[in-house]
């Protein structure tokens, strides 16, 4: 069977890359963490794989803003390649300062274009948040990443900075006509939540876009912190033993095969 390879990508402050790792070995892909100034130094390391993770942490100590300097370190050294690799197809995953990243550096939501439309900004409670929360599964989404997730799922969020916003109506419309929104914030019966389990106040209460074509994929939850149903603090099962993290990456995996 093919061997899938993940590139997952590290610099100062990252802080999930293990965990990150961990959950695309579990669905039988070789996972490497690479440090940036290795593609800085062959850009063309990145076509040795076929999948690339953004994982969360605190990259350059969130500087100016919370995955700005990685944003424009990525942008300015390797656009061109990163491009090439995103329009190709490859799934390319962002997880809350991956998505922070995503986003400030423009690949998100439009590879194409490589500008920035939305960001992620402080919460409106003004303090770091973390917590068990639900998140509606928008059907209408063709991203890649979420393929045969129920309506509502439970996830962990750990940030400062996830309030999403896009730069005008515009942009705001086009995402929900494209279908580019992949989550959206809900409470446990999927209806619109209240504050602790609406976050950071996001607009619409989106947690998780994708691009038109669906392989590239941003949200503020962490996946890789419930790939095993033991990791939820009430040992709530998504299926048998693994949580429902595992799933969203099995789904790439699978569409590299």
């Amino acid at each position: 069977m093919k061997k899938i390879k993940v590139l997952v990508l590290r610099t100062a402050g990252t802080n999930c890359d293990y965990e990150t790792q961990v959950a695309f070995e579990l669905c039988k892909a070789k996972a490497d963490r690479v440090h940036v100034n290795e593609l800085i130094e062959d850009k063309n390391k990145i076509f040795e794989y076929n999948i690339l993770a953004l994982p969360g942490g605190f990259s350059y100590g969130d500087d100016i803003a919370s995955g700005k300097i990685l944003a424009n370190e990525i942008k300015y050294q390797l656009k061109d390649t990163l491009q090439k690799f995103a329009i190709n197809g490859n799934p390319i995953i962002g997880i809350c300062n991956g998505f922070q990243v995503l986003v400030k550096m423009g690949l998100l939501p439009d590879p194409h274009t490589f500008e920035q439309t939305t960001t992620l900004s402080h919460n409106d409670s003004n303090k770091f948040e973390c917590r068990w929360i639900y998140l509606q599964t928008q059907k209408d989404s063709n991203c890649l990443w979420t393929k045969n997730l129920p309506d509502v799922i439970n996830l962990p969020i750990a940030h400062g900075e996830g309030k999403f916003i896009p730069k005008d109506k515009n942009v705001l419309d086009e995402l929900n006509k494209q279908s580019q929104v992949v989550f959206r914030y809900c409470d446990r019966n999927g209806n619109t939540p209240q504050y602790p389990l609406d976050p950071n106040g996001s607009i619409e209460q989106i947690a998780g876009i994708c691009n038109k074509k669906g392989n590239i994929f941003g949200l503020m939850p962490h996946p890789e912190r419930y790939i095993f149903s033991l990791q939820h603090p009430l040992k709530e099962s998504a299926k048998e033993q693994f949580g429902w993290g595992k799933f969203i990456f099995q789904n790439a995996v699978d569409s590299c095969l």
